[in-house]
């Protein structure tokens, strides 16, 4: 089933204080929101996301955004229920999904296996919602008195993505228009919508002030972890055959001999990706045998690795190609290169480079009877 992610980012963050809105604030070196919004770009079980934004933080938006591919941004309305029921209604005029999960842009922390968790409950379920005990003791309290207590059981701290049958969520935001609960699960609790729990994560916090936004830098340091990978692959020059590199096709007379189109700069790539997870190599995922694979564009391998590194927990930080011929000379398409390998990989096109090198008319690449490429990857992983 399609799955859509709607990110709500239109409230004003007046609790918070300062001129910025903490959805926009800086994060470990990028906004708040970029961080929740890659979380479910990248993440294979998510189809589309949409972000509900206020229209006076457009400039925030295309600073923080505007280089990750996704949908324009749908105008929030005076309240957060409000500001939901115009995504869903985003949704539901463009192309419906069966699912979606709504998620605060100022929790950017939670992890792929959560939304696994949620996605993974609506299979069988109408609404989920992610939920973490209460482990304090309740007190209740007039001033500064206490003046009662609030037993714990049954009570429990919730969270979100919040899931939920796409239709289902709709009616109730059509039929509760204005009633301002608190969340999604309690407008499907309204109409008698059962609503599922699953766990939550601790490290799935939300921003609401100064402090928080510090303890969110030092749990996302504290639990990344960097990965390299390594890629290498060569293909022989043959005529009769296109020269695709990088997603991009250049003229020459001669292309590349290989049972897909031998895209030796995906290729590369595509091992590369696979090795920072250890999920083994091209060849085991894209055996050349397998005639679903012949003359196939090599975009497909490159997604499926993109799928796989997210799967992992993975984000795709940055590339580095090097390509080796005599010619065709590069310089001329790097640029064309750089741009389809950033859309194919959902990075800013800053974090990818190309070289090019002879090898000084040495070996087989000198005597041009094929080319040579090396990747290197930089993935960050998530605890």
């Amino acid at each position: 089933m399609r799955c859509a992610a709607l990110i709500v980012a239109a409230g004003r963050g007046s609790r918070f204080g300062g001129e910025r809105p903490k959805q926009y604030l800086d994060l470990a070196g990028q906004p708040v929101i970029r961080h929740t919004v890659r979380r479910f770009r990248d993440h294979p079980l998510v189809d589309a996301v949409v972000v509900v934004a206020d229209p006076s933080h457009r400039a925030c938006y295309e600073e923080a955004l505007a280089d990750l591919a996704i949908a324009p941004p749908v105008t929030g309305g005076d309240s957060r229920q409000e500001s939901i029921r115009r995504g869903l209604e985003a949704l539901a005029a463009a192309d419906p999904p069966e699912l979606v999960l709504i998620h605060d842009a100022v929790r950017p922390l939670l992890s792929p296996a959560l939304i696994d968790r949620v996605v993974t409950a609506l299979s069988d379920a109408d609404a989920v919602l992610p939920v973490l005990p209460v482990v304090d003791t309740l007190k209740r309290v007039e001033g500064e008195q206490v003046v009662g207590a609030q037993a714990r059981e049954g009570l429990v701290r919730a969270q979100t993505p919040q899931g939920f049958r796409f239709a289902t969520i709709l009616d109730a935001h059509r039929r509760l228009a204005g009633a301002e609960l608190t969340d999604d699960a309690a407008l499907a609790s309204a109409l008698g919508i059962p609503v599922r729990t699953v766990a939550g994560e601790e490290r799935n916090l939300k921003i609401t002030t100064p402090a928080d936004l510090a303890e969110a830098e030092r749990r996302l340091v504290a639990g990344q972890r960097w990965r390299t990978g390594i890629g290498f692959d060569v293909h022989r020059l043959v005529p009769g055959r296109r020269l695709v590199l990088g997603g991009v096709e250049i003229p020459h007379e001669v292309g590349l001999a290989g049972h897909s189109d031998a895209d030796v700069v995906a290729h590369a790539i595509t091992d590369a990706l696979l090795g920072s997870v250890a999920a083994g190599d091209i060849g085991q995922h894209f055996p050349p045998s397998d005639p679903r694979w012949r003359d196939v564009d090599s975009a497909v391998f490159l997604g499926r690795a993109v799928e796989l590194v997210a799967a992992a927990g993975g984000r795709v930080e940055n590339v580095d190609v090097m390509l080796m011929c005599e010619r065709p000379r590069i310089a001329p398409y790097r640029e064309a290169i750089r741009a389809r390998l950033a859309e194919l990989l959902r990075l800013p096109r800053e974090c990818v480079s190309i070289k090019a090198t002879t090898t000084e008319r040495l070996g087989f690449t000198g005597r041009e009877e094929g080319i040579a490429a090396q990747a290197v990857v930089s993935v960050a992983l998530s605890a």
